[in-house]
């Protein structure tokens, strides 16, 4: 059982940064990939972002494409997501998860992901 920890989640005013991290205490990230996903007030969970097990291979949905970044540190056994230019619509809690390593990237197909963690909430004011 892969268990996933985010963090850096917080209150951030539109147009600020954040840079929020996975980890898993008791496994190796390396071996899955690794998405993030978010859920916004009244809607239902979306993928924005993955990096590929595979050869690190990032896709990012429109939404975020030019403002997030995803990236790995397999030294430290984390996944990180850096949020630029955040807007209020940003707002939301944002989950990581892994998936096998054949998961395609571009498709952030959320039944492919065996493995969330908890959440970390962000929240952008206007």
């Amino acid at each position: 059982q892969l268990q996933l920890v985010e963090s850096g989640g917080g209150l951030v005013q539109s147009g600020g940064s954040l840079r929020l991290s996975c980890t898993a205490p008791e496994s190796t990230l390396k071996y899955y990939t690794i998405g993030w996903f978010r859920q916004a007030p009244g809607k239902e969970r979306e993928g924005i972002s993955a990096i590929s097990k595979q050869d690190g291979t990032t896709h990012y949905e429109d939404s975020v494409k030019g403002r997030f970044t995803i990236s790995k540190d397999d030294a430290k056994n984390t996944v990180y997501l850096q949020m630029n230019e955040l807007k209020p619509e940003d707002t939301g809690v944002y989950y990581c998860a892994a998936a096998p390593p054949w998961a395609t990237v571009s498709t952030m197909t959320q039944a492919w992901y065996d493995y969330w963690g908890q959440g970390t909430r962000v929240t952008v004011s206007s």
